[in-house]
């Protein structure tokens, strides 16, 4: 029986220490951090290159911001799984990330173990979604 395959991850948010506590949540599951970032342009050419299975992206950053990092992920690659972190909660900003496609949201204040499971929900509906859309 071959091991289940660790999940790979991108983290970007622009505070390092956020970073690190999203870093500690997902270590804790069965995920490998493949590559963090600190700003949106990053994020696009690190998605590029790595083409990791899951993104957590942040929306407030600079150079350019998760909702145009995640529009120009998507656009390249449309299967992407991209949960955005935000310490906002305005509809216009959470409903405009899911019309760009975005799988999910965590707020940065939940407590590790709320996170942890909004990501596992999340990834679970994704793969879900997509063994359902395969062609029988």
């Amino acid at each position: 029986m071959q091991p289940k395959r660790k999940i790979r991850v991108i983290v970007v948010d622009d505070e390092t220490h956020v970073r690190t506590l999203i870093k500690t949540v997902v270590n804790t599951m069965n995920c490998d951090i493949v590559g963090e970032a600190g700003n949106g342009r990053d994020a696009v050419t690190l998605f590029s290159e790595i083409k990791p299975n899951m993104m957590l992206l942040d929306i407030n950053m600079p150079l350019k911001s998760g909702k145009e990092a995640l529009a120009e992920i998507k656009k390249n690659y449309p299967n992407a799984f991209i949960i955005m972190l935000t310490s906002l909660t305005d509809r216009e900003t959470i409903e405009d990330c899911i019309h760009l496609g975005a799988s999910g949201f965590i707020r940065k204040d939940l407590p590790l173990d709320e996170m942890r499971e909004v990501i596992k929900k999340t990834w679970k509906a994704y793969r879900e979604a997509l063994m359902t859309d395969q062609p029988s």
